[in-house]
């Protein structure tokens, strides 16, 4: 008797109730490497607890849910009072409430702060990448605010705690945690924050800090947050403008004769329990990312602001924040590329076709080998990065040394690991088939957010010219990134080969901006070969600097040298499933 037409076979089982941390290789050993010896057992305890969370199907049905659902804004309520609030699936908040509750928002000052945080943001963004982005800012915002140490004093404690409390229904001195948001860009400036419109007015009898606030902003970040750090012009009378390079303003500014652009936070509930006039006038419809409110808010000349750092100067002290947030941009993409090549290389262990398994054909395996070998070198670059963050706190040498790494690191990264994220995606959907075009397969979503990251916090172009602006300003920077890859010199013939060529490039100056992209792609390559020369296993290694140093290799994925070990490159890949 024929089997029934709707019998399943030979459909591979859902990639769930596995431990995502324990499952990576690539990501166990950087954080076994980077970790201080006498936290490194509690730190892997951490980061597989969290890692066993996000590889279970309950998980996974959060991240399913919350994009299936996005947020609605409700201006108003049924009696016409003005309200601005958006609702979101309880799904959001369950994935909010497990990142806070891991200490995702928690790193500046815990030891292996930066580097567990950073491992748990990479691990817990493969469940859903949306709710990421106030979970970053939250984390970032605090060097920011510790500009002003009594801003600080007041707001860090929440911010780093690890309980999660949304709603808008009282002061956030209340409660047990906050959230954070930014809102930095406007329509007529993008990433040219220096064309920002939006006024700041000192108030009256404030004492100097407090302001009222009127201008629109663009994209505003989670605007269900507790709290934001806003861009805005000070205007003043009888006094040039400070500019990012004046030194007019002191800390204890904001006199008449003071201008300039200049940070400052708004809370969106006010001390006495009142609403701070936030005006959300749209929810972006996005790409992507549809999990996460962005929105388009206004401030009325009636929206209370208070400074944080000196006046004019606000670029200098959100910087701190953007290079926290482009590490996350980072981690996020090599989060996204790690879930898609895992996906893939699911698939294809338990998927046969014309006769065999297809994780065991030659070029599905170069596939799979091209793949992991991308998703292996952002992962290592990544993981390096949050560790010179935390060696670059304090005032030694070493200190001073990472912190100048990381003013070329960050930028070679944020532009590299980006870029290369949406073909990785693209092609590890590919290897589904037709099931990695259908919604219900999760790739479609991890898809539409792959592209994502290369514009949040300045766009490629931005990073090319941020690291052409370091190296001529920051000698120090080219140094400690020589230095870097200096540390593997001698130990593969076509690394050696990358850095000659490398430093014949930044010799020569002639039309250095229109080339900015390709001296920064060779920066970022250099640098993840060094790492993977210095830590990877050696088949990773040489695959790596055969093809992306060496140039043994085509224009797509799935092209390495035949002579390449690309099953244990591949194998590298998979994910064991209990």
């Amino acid at each position: 008797m024929p089997a029934s037409t709707h019998t399943v076979t030979n459909q591979p089982p859902p990639l769930v109730d596995y431990d995502i941390f324990a499952a990576d290789p690539a990501l166990t050993e950087a954080v076994a490497r980077h970790a201080s010896p006498e936290h490194a057992e509690a730190v892997r305890a951490e980061l597989s607890e969290l890692g066993l969370g996000a590889g279970s199907a309950e998980a996974q049905e959060w991240g399913r849910q919350a994009n299936e659902v996005p947020p609605v804004l409700r201006t108003h309520d049924r009696y016409g009072h003005r309200i601005d609030e958006v609702e979101f699936h309880p799904a959001w908040h369950r994935l909010l409430d497990r990142a806070v509750g891991a200490g995702l928002t928690d790193a500046w000052s815990r030891p292996d702060g930066q580097l567990r945080r950073t491992a748990g943001f990479y691990v817990w963004s493969q469940v859903e990448a949306g709710h990421g982005c106030p979970v970053s800012m939250t984390h970032a915002a605090v060097p920011a605010l510790r500009r002003e140490p009594e801003v600080a004093a007041e707001w860090e404690p929440l911010l780093s705690s690890h309980a999660y409390e949304p709603g808008l229904d009282r002061p956030a001195r209340s409660k047990a945690g906050a959230i954070a948001g930014m809102g930095m860009t406007e329509k007529q400036g993008g990433s040219d924050v220096r064309a920002n419109t939006t006024v700041a007015v000192p108030l009256a009898g404030a004492g100097g800090g407090e302001y009222a606030l009127t201008g629109h902003k663009w994209f505003c970040s989670a605007p269900m947050s507790d709290v934001f750090l806003v861009l805005a012009q000070v205007a003043g009378e009888g006094a040039g403008d400070a500019g990012e390079a004046g030194g007019g303003a002191g800390a204890a500014g904001g006199g008449p004769g003071e201008q300039g652009l200049t940070c400052f936070l708004v809370p969106r509930v006010l001390p006495d329990g009142t609403r701070n006039t936030f005006r959300i006038q749209r929810l972006k419809d996005k790409l992507g990312n549809r999990s996460n409110a962005s929105s388009e808010v206004e401030f009325d000349g009636t929206t209370w602001a208070r400074r944080v750092g000196e006046v004019g100067r606000g670029v200098a002290t959100i910087i701190e924040m953007v290079a926290a947030t482009r590490l996350d941009c980072v981690t996020g993409s090599a989060a996204l590329m790690r879930q898609a090549v895992a996906q893939a290389a699911h698939h294809t262990t338990h998927r046969s076709a014309f006769g065999g398994l297809l994780a065991d054909k030659p070029l599905m395996q170069n596939v799979l080998a091209d793949l992991a070998l991308e998703s292996e070198a952002a992962t290592a670059l990544t993981m390096r990065l949050a560790s010179a963050f935390d060696a670059a706190q304090g005032d030694g040498e070493g200190a001073k040394q990472e912190r100048a790494l990381l003013r070329l690191a960050v930028p070679a990264a944020k532009y590299w690991v980006t870029k290369r994220c949406t073909p990785v995606v693209g092609e590890a959907l590919e290897c589904l088939g037709g099931n990695g075009y259908v919604e219900e397969s999760g790739m479609p979503r991890l898809l539409r957010e792959s592209p994502l990251n290369s514009i949040w916090e300045g766009s490629g172009n931005v990073q090319a010219l941020d690291l052409l602006r370091a190296l001529q300003r920051s000698p120090e920077a080219l140094n400690a990134f020589l230095e870097e890859i200096g540390r593997a010199r001698g130990a593969d013939h076509r690394l050696d080969a990358a850095v000659k060529d490398l430093l014949n490039e930044l010799s020569d100056l002639d039309g250095i901006e229109a080339r900015a992209r390709r001296l920064v792609e060779r920066m970022a390559q250099v640098l993840q070969g060094s790492l993977l020369v210095r830590y990877a296993p050696s088949a990773v290694a040489d695959a790596y600097c055969a093809s992306r140093l060496g140039g043994d290799w085509g224009t797509a994925f799935g092209t390495l040298p035949h002579t390449l070990d690309l099953r244990s490159l591949a194998d590298r890949a998979r994910p064991e499933v209990p």
